[in-house]
Order: C-alpha cells, then structure tokens, then sequence
C-alpha cells in the first residue's frame, strides 16, 4: 500500500516532465458586413380589391325576325365585322312568291282603273245633261207649260243620273283603295324579304356562332353574337360593406390577365339591385380602349378608401422559394433566417402581413452567400 502511494506521484512527475502538447487554434470567420433597415410603420392608403369579368359595354345578340331555313353564314367566330356587313342568309323562296302575287294583283287593280275612269266620265256626262233638262223643265213646270208628269219624270233621271254618277265614284275609289292595300301588302312582303339578309348593325367582332347552313332558324333564337371593339368595361363583384366608399367617376387601378402593366379605369354605374347569394353588388367599370382586350377576361380593381399604417421592408428584402417568403434579420451580431407573409405592394416597398415587429432589423441588401446563423456586423 505504501508502495502504491508512493508511486503516485512519480508518475505524476513524469507526466510533467514530458513535452507539453501544443493546443489547435479554433478558426472563426469573420462578420460580414451588411446594412439593415428598420421595420417600420408608413402612411398609405387603405386599399380594397374585387375581382371581376370583362365585358363589352355593347353586345348584340343576333337574331331571326322570320321562320326559315338558313341558306347561308358568312362569318365565323372571331371575325371582325363592318357595319351593314351580310352575316347570314335565310331561304326566301315563299316570300318571293308572295310578292310576285301581290305585284300581279297590283297591275290588275291599276289596269283596272281606265275603265273605271270612263265609267265616272260617262256618269258624269249622263249627270250634267239630265240636270240641264231639269232646268230646262222647271222653267216650264213653272209657267204651266209642261204637266206634272213631264217635270216628275225629267226630276227622276236627274236623281238617277245623279245615283250613277255616285256609284261609278265609289267604284273607282275601291279602285284606289284596292291598289294601296297591295301596294301595302307588296311594302310589308319587301320588309319581310329584307329579314331573309341578316346585316351586322355595328362594326365588331363576332364571339358567338350558334348556326350552321341548313338549320331552321326560329325567331328570337340566337344565331350570332357581335361584341362592338374598343369599348369593354370590367364588370366587378363588390362586398356589401365596401359599397359606401365607391362613387360613380371615382378612378380606379385596374389589373388584368393578359396585360402586363396597371390600367387607370372610372367607376360608370353601380347596379343597385344586390346579389341575394353572396350580398355584394355589381360595379361596373369603363375601361381604356386596348387591342388586346377581350371580353371574359379575368381583372382586379382596387378602390382607395381612406388611409392605413401597416409595417413596411423594401421588396428586394424578400426572397420567395416557391410559397414560402422569408427575410434575414440581424440579431445580437448573427443573420437569422425569417419567414414572413407578405402583403401589397406599393412602388418599391411591401406590407409585412406577419413574421416581423416593428424595430426589427432587416438585411439589405443580402449579401451573396450570406447563411443563416452567420455572424454579420451592421454598417454605420
């Protein structure tokens, strides 16, 4: 045991007399230098944004105004029309013959009417000789010359001559109204006739076909659908709540599927029946006229009520991976990886929805290669 005690510290000794090992240095990187903004609040305007469809402010459906087979159409879906243009044509055979027989009743009426003009001359003729024998005859009735027979007889012709001459009138005035009645019939057979060649009623472009040759075309019944260019206007869906903050003239932003850049559009009508369903009401907005606008077209409105104070970074701050957004902030001398929710945008600054408070510390720029977790000095 004295033994084992007093070896103790020999080996200790010998463990002290040996050649010290040297310890590694433990390298560290250096901080990276960046500068930061603060999370700070800033006045902007309140902003409420609809969706809406795109719609021509003048639409026509076409249709027939007769029963009739189509003989032909001659536009197709897509193009663009003049007005007055021939769009679709209607088999008008039965109309045709309804006119030629009104055309061949009218020349019988009006050859007709020489006979009937003779008939009123002659009358006429037969009048003025039987009132002169009256005369004459009254004359002589008055100084007793000629008996009461004699005056009674020539005052009878005078009346019969007088019925005659009435009668070949009324004759030849059913003549005349005969013959405008036909020509009526022969005016509303040429109207009719007109219906058979369907004409755009203004210039546009076609967005509907719904015939083909051969089909019965049924009055009323689309056959065409012609939307005016130049003149669309989105038609928005807005909340309840929201509508009295809108005014018709108000100006709006406008954003649309298809156009890459913000329109500035005017409130024109806010329909004020409401949609029992979903309680928002429809407004519609007169868009600036546009090659590419085409009606369908998916849009965004936003209306500015009032003012806001949300908290802002500059948007080159955010780094969007697919869904996700994230920043880096400083804190306590290391980079630190933040998701974040980010919300509008205005001009080159983005709304902070959640993730960030106020004060904090955002790197900006990012610093390429910059890792989370490494350590950062924040520039003066």
């Amino acid at each position: 045991m004295r033994k084992l005690l007093w070896s103790i510290p020999f080996v200790l000794w010998l463990a002290g007399c040996g050649s010290p090992r040297e310890a590694k240095p433990t390298s560290q990187a250096p901080p990276v230098a960046v500068s930061v903004v603060s999370v700070a609040e800033q006045q902007w305007p309140a902003i409420y944004e609809a969706t809406g469809t795109v719609r021509a402010r003048t639409s026509a459906v076409i249709a027939a105004k007769l029963l009739g087979y189509v003989r032909e159409v001659k536009v197709q879906a897509g193009d663009r029309v003049r007005e007055g243009q021939l769009l679709v044509t209607l088999d008008a055979r039965d109309l045709d013959v309804n006119s030629r027989r009104a055309e061949a009743a009218l020349d019988e009426v009006r050859s007709s009417v020489p006979e009937a003009d003779s008939a009123v001359a002659g009358a006429k003729a037969n009048l003025d000789l039987a009132q002169t024998t009256f005369n004459r005859m009254q004359e002589l009735w008055n100084k007793k010359s000629i008996s009461n027979q004699e005056f009674d007889e020539a005052s009878a012709k005078l009346k019969s001559a007088q019925a005659a001459y009435e009668m070949a009138r009324g004759r030849r005035a059913q003549l005349d109204a005969q013959a405008a009645r036909v020509q009526q019939d022969i005016r509303s057979t040429e109207v009719a006739r007109s219906y058979s060649e369907i004409t755009a009623p203004f210039a546009g472009v076609v967005t509907a076909k719904s015939v083909d040759p051969g089909a019965m075309a049924v009055p009323g019944a689309p056959l065409l659908t012609i939307e005016r260019e130049g003149a669309y206007r989105l038609e928005a869906s807005v909340d309840e709540s929201h509508l009295s903050a809108i005014r018709v003239g108000q100006t709006v932003s406008v954003k649309l599927d298809g156009v890459d850049r913000t329109l500035d559009a005017r409130v024109s009508e806010i329909v004020p029946a409401v949609d029992a369903a979903s309680r928002s009401y429809t407004v519609k907005i007169d868009l600036p006229s546009l090659p590419t606008l085409r009606s369908g077209a998916f849009g965004r409105v936003s209306f500015s009520s009032g003012r806001r104070s949300p908290l802002t970074i500059p948007v080159g701050a955010v780094t969007a991976r697919g869904q996700l957004q994230s920043v880096m902030v400083a804190e306590n001398g290391i980079a630190h990886t933040r998701l974040i929710t980010a919300g509008q945008q205005s001009k080159d600054q983005v709304e902070m929805l959640s993730g960030l408070t106020a004060g904090e510390m955002v790197i900006f720029p990012v610093p390429p290669g910059l890792s989370d977790g490494a350590a950062v000095k924040v520039r003066q």
